[in-house]
């Protein structure tokens, strides 16, 4: 028997019929048809599924649909305007924090909530706003990196050489990230 659901989604009101069991990690994929967030281990230990429901930082595996019917839910997605880029998303494409990208959502949501909490975070406070989030392909040093560059650019600073030198093409261009 499905239930009724009422949500904000990255700021769009949305009403929908789920099933009482539909995890919010599903609902975004399959129902909203926001696939920036990542079902990688179902065992909740990986952290690629993370949004925020009502701005804290949450794994969407271990979250009902019917649970946060009623509260606001940001992904990826609804991070930054269309066609932008949030601080975050920009430190890690200029310290390249990522490889894959399959974590990177997570990981980008995780940090902005790390940051929201403490704008100036130290190499201990990221390892422990981070543990759980897990990649598979990359060491950790350039997330750290794209993250305390990041939290520059939110507190008014330059993220990374590129914002100092703007007319520089940013490693990698025209690789195709």
């Amino acid at each position: 028997m499905k239930q009724s659901i009422a949500m904000t989604v990255n700021g769009v009101a949305r009403r929908d019929e789920v099933e009482p069991r539909l995890l919010l990690v599903h609902y975004l994929r399959e129902v909203a048809e926001l696939t920036g967030t990542h079902v990688a281990c179902d065992t909740s230990q990986c952290g690629a599924c993370i949004v925020h429901l009502d701005g804290k930082a949450v794994k969407s595996c271990s979250v009902f649909a019917v649970q946060a019917s009623g509260h606001s839910v940001m992904t990826i997605e609804g991070l930054a305007p269309h066609g932008s880029m949030h601080p975050m998303q920009q430190g890690f494409w200029d310290e390249h924090g990522l490889q894959c990208g399959f974590c990177t959502p997570g990981f980008i949501m995780a940090a902005v909530a790390l940051i929201e909490d403490n704008p100036d975070p130290s190499d201990a406070d990221i390892e422990k706003g981070l543990e759980g989030n897990l990649c598979r392909c990359t060491g950790y040093h350039n997330i750290r990196k794209a993250v305390k560059s990041a939290a520059r650019a939110m507190r008014g600073g330059a993220t990374s050489a590129a914002a100092v030198a703007p007319n520089a093409a940013p490693v990698g261009a025209g690789a195709g990230r």
